[in-house]
């Protein structure tokens, strides 16, 4: 079998950006490109995986099965770990309507049974009486990743996202999910650098209590709860706009769901005067391009 520490192959590149906006505010804002890891397994995805698919070759499962929307970039990670590595793999979906989008378009491309469950289910994911209605009838040779794949060995794996830093910035930047990157960069004893959390869900308040108890209270970040755009996966044509002109400005894509509300965050931050002069910032990019909108 391939080792999948080997897909960190790439270089992961460091790239500053530059404009009017960030001279005018003398800001030194860097994007870590962790988005060129891997087509599939991209972004965050590959450090919340790398442990869990270790422990899954140790306990000899043959069979991925996690949680998502239909927007995961979690899901599309699995699937594309599981193709490269020669799992089978299973999507549990939230949602009672017909789904099509080009994230569930992709899953299906690489082999994911999707089981679509309802709302009111799907909330239940945890529970026993859940595993006995959907998992325990799939079979004993199942390795289940919890939903955005955030358990202990996310939090170690993504944890190392700190080694891939050239320098230690004044501030660092990552979108919020279900939380395992930043409770991971959290875990962290570094003193020096203040972390951003630019939550993606509206009204998910409760995220800081579930990553505060994830990173054992190592390190506590600053949380951006207003912009999300009306909610998960939900954008406006303002956040469409400025995705079209940093890409235009950056050659550096963006989507919606993530990436693109926390660069719209930054700058908007930056714009209001938020970041001292002479700050060094780094944006974490967690990839999931694949959910991108064609513009």
């Amino acid at each position: 079998m391939l080792s999948f520490s080997s897909i960190l192959a790439n270089k992961i590149a460091l790239t500053k950006i530059e404009d009017e906006i960030t001279y005018n505010a003398q800001i030194e804002l860097f994007i870590l490109r962790l988005d060129q890891i891997h087509e599939g397994i991209s972004g965050n995805k590959w450090f919340k995986l790398k442990y869990n698919l270790e422990k899954a070759q140790i306990e000899n499962k043959s069979t991925l099965l996690s949680f998502g929307g239909a927007y995961s970039n979690h899901l599309h990670a699995v699937a594309s770990a599981g193709k490269l590595l020669n799992y089978k793999t299973i999507g549990i979906i939230r949602g009672e309507e017909p789904i099509s989008n080009p994230t569930i378009f992709s899953l299906k491309e690489l082999g994911m049974n999707l089981i679509q469950v309802s709302r009111s289910d799907y909330q239940q994911k945890n529970t026993h009486e859940f595993y006995e209605k959907y998992i325990s009838p799939l079979g004993d040779d199942i390795y289940v990743i919890p939903e955005g794949g955030t358990n202990e060995f996310a939090i170690k794996g993504t944890s190392e996202i700190w080694n891939l830093l050239t320098f230690e910035p004044d501030y660092l930047s990552v979108p919020v999910g279900t939380g395992g990157t930043l409770a991971g960069l959290a875990s962290s004893n570094n003193d020096y650098t203040s972390l951003l959390g630019f939550v993606a869900l509206k009204g998910a308040q409760y995220l800081e209590n579930e990553i505060a108890q994830l990173s054992n209270h190592q390190h506590v970040p600053t949380y951006f709860h207003n912009y999300h755009f009306g909610g998960f996966g939900k954008y406006s044509p303002e956040l469409l706009l400025f995705i079209e002109e940093f890409e235009k400005n950056h050659k550096i894509p963006l989507e919606q769901v993530y990436t693109g509300k926390m660069m719209f965050g930054i700058y908007d931050l930056i714009k209001n005067g938020y970041f001292k002069p002479h700050s060094k910032i780094v944006a974490i990019h967690t990839g999931g391009l694949q959910g991108k909108l064609s513009q």
